[in-house]
């Protein structure tokens, strides 16, 4: 069995049930899949080591380059088609959705595998590698499929075959415990494997029939869930699939979103800031829920709500981010075994900036609770104890240094966008309050918020470079403060403002914007890194805002080139145009959802 390459971490696209996901890359390899959980220890991640990772592949025997990948229209479905001389096969991927179940062991992987034209072969390997690879299994071949033992927890494949037609597959046990085998097919055959976790029983041919079924389960799913959106503007194609990823990345049975489905991707290839996103950050989270509204899809704000709701605790502040059960323990640590993509090392799961300060989540956190008020989404009593709560803490610890939304590893620092967010929750407190008749201390939040207005227009705006700095004392410029005329702190079109935006334009490169300059502001790592894709798409935002919305534009019709081949976006690009780090990143598509709804209505606007 030859191991894969490494596929570069465009190549891929996403499936998920909504308790877990996969990524699979366009040479028909599952190189990436967690399971029960988006954070449970992986069964596949070839795409992390390729020798040790694990993965399931099936591809055209002898076959050795890359498919043509879609999704089937308006789903998360995927299809990857291999044309070869003998005839034209697909490998169709999906996970039958769990959207109203509780926490499950039991998760589906379906693979179907089908004949389009002329006859083919298709090789299938599975070599899962439990528990991040630290585990060994044993493997039990029967005539209906096989069993990957590891413990308590194993895999069952489940052949899709029709009776009597047993010669369509062959197959044997390696040394090593993995499944080598081929599915010979003639045109119009389906055939294919479901792996499943989480059961005991043996495995069992499926029907052709009812993995029909199941696809098309799968199918009116998704078709059900986008139509209740309310999107209909120039980019509905780019929305719609953004929406679709933000709604992979939610776990449903608690409604957290994932920051991104992986972890350990490197943000420059052989460097050291390989992260785990696979936790929910009150901040993305808010961002996300936020995009959401905006489209419509007002469900996943009630559900994110009720979580947020369990993890106050009286007199203590939220923390930076949780697992999606809520739990806080997110100890890093390094999985030293394994080489990284592409030589990455250090892998790391786990994170430690789940202990940081980071003072923006308040005002994130309370814009989305605003939002879902302005779409009917109210606040409950406990909720809004919980609100009344969090503001007493941040009035008292607002004003001190913090290590920001970019996570640095330097020291704390008094961030201007920290601030600057502060604002926000105060001012959307107010306002919650003041319409819903909430008892509160409107008045001291009233007081707060002006303190830290006029705190950053003293301190977080420099006369010498005509704009307002990452942190108060400096003159380095940071493109999270691109938000600050969508959240409302400056008017859009204040000359002060324009002056401010024509200065960050220092950080735009043909419409890649960076975050900041690594060089002008150590953040306590080695190496650099590209644009960061969430920037670029609030450079459109602000652009758009400020009245060129025409130059906004041409900015997102360039971002959108560096979509991946089905619209998926990592969170940055390098200078080459290479995706790089976690993929794909819910900042970057709830940043698309944004800056598409922003600019379609100013365009509108302007005729």
């Amino acid at each position: 069995m030859t191991t894969p390459p490494y596929a570069p971490i465009a190549d891929h696209g996403l499936i998920g049930d909504l308790q877990t996901s996969a990524l699979v890359s366009t040479d028909g390899t599952v190189d990436w899949f967690c399971c029960p959980r988006f954070d449970s220890p992986s069964v596949f991640a070839s795409l992390l080591d390729r020798k040790r990772g694990g993965f399931c592949r099936i591809r055209p025997a002898g076959f050795t380059g890359t498919g043509k990948q879609l999704y089937f229209p308006d789903t998360a479905v995927l299809i990857t088609r291999f044309m070869t001389e003998d005839g034209t096969g697909e490998v169709v991927d999906f996970m039958p959705p769990l959207p109203d179940e509780g926490p499950s062991e039991r998760h589906r992987l379906v693979r179907l595998v089908r004949c389009v034209r002329g006859r083919i072969t298709f090789e299938l390997d599975v070599a899962p590698r439990f528990d991040y690879g630290r585990r060994a299994h044993r493997a039990h071949l029967t005539d209906d499929g096989v069993i990957f033992a590891c413990g308590q927890f194993g895999l069952v494949l489940h052949a899709v075959r029709e009776p009597g037609d047993a010669r369509l597959v062959s197959g044997q046990i390696t040394d090593t415990g993995d499944l080598r085998a081929t599915i010979s097919l003639e045109e119009g055959q389906t055939r294919g494997i479901v792996l499943e976790s989480g059961v005991d029983g043996p495995p069992r041919a499926v029907a052709a029939a009812e993995a029909q079924e199941l696809f098309e389960r799968t199918v009116r799913f998704w078709h059900d869930w986008l139509a209740r959106g309310t999107y209909h503007g120039r980019w509905r194609e780019a929305v719609d699939r953004s929406a679709i990823t933000l709604k992979l990345l939610t776990y449903a049975p608690t409604g957290a979103i994932v920051a991104a489905p992986t972890a350990g991707l490197p943000e420059q290839l052989g460097g050291e800031r390989n992260w785990d996103y696979r936790y929910t950050w009150i901040r993305d989270a808010s961002f996300a829920v936020g995009a959401l509204l905006r489209l419509g899809h007002t469900e996943e704000a009630a559900a994110f709500g009720g979580w947020l709701n369990e993890r106050f605790v009286e007199g203590e502040p939220l923390r930076v981010m949780y697992a999606v059960d809520g739990s806080a323990d997110l100890t890093e640590h390094v999985l030293d075994h394994w080489e990284g993509h592409r030589g990455s090392s250090p892998v790391r799961v786990g994170n430690d900036a789940a202990g940081q300060l980071q003072l923006d989540i308040y005002g994130e956190l309370l814009d989305s609770v605003h939002a879902a008020h302005l779409h009917g989404v109210r606040v409950g009593h406990r909720g809004w104890h919980a609100v009344v709560e969090l503001l007493d803490w941040l009035a008292e610890n607002w004003n001190q240094p913090e290590e920001g939304i970019w996570e640095t590893r330097a020291g704390r620092a008094d961030f201007t966008y920290g601030r600057v967010m502060s604002w926000v929750a105060f001012d959307r407190a107010i306002r919650i309050a003041e319409s819903e008749g909430k008892p509160a201390p409107v008045a001291r939040w009233r007081s707060q918020r002006d303190r830290i207005y006029g705190q950053v227009w003293d301190q977080g705006w420099d006369h010498r470079t005509g704009a307002f700095v990452q942190r108060y004392g400096s003159q380095v410029l940071d493109a999270s403060l691109l938000r600050m005329a969508q959240v409302g702190f400056v008017a859009p079109r204040d000359p002060v403002w324009l002056d401010a935006l024509a200065a960050m334009e220092s950080l735009v490169s043909d419409s890649l914007v960076r975050r900041y300059d690594t060089d002008a502001a150590p953040d306590g790592l080695r190496g650099s890194e590209g644009s960061f894709s969430l920037c670029t798409f609030n450079y459109v935002t602000a652009l758009a805002l400020s009245g060129r919305a025409r130059e906004a534009r041409l900015v997102f019709e360039k971002m959108l080139t560096y979509g991946n081949h089905v619209g998926l976006y990592a969170e940055e690009i390098a200078v080459t145009g290479e995706q790089l780090g976690n993929f794909p990143q819910a900042f970057t598509h709830l940043a698309l959802i944004d800056a598409a709804v922003t600019l379609d209505d100013q365009l509108t606007r302007d005729g």
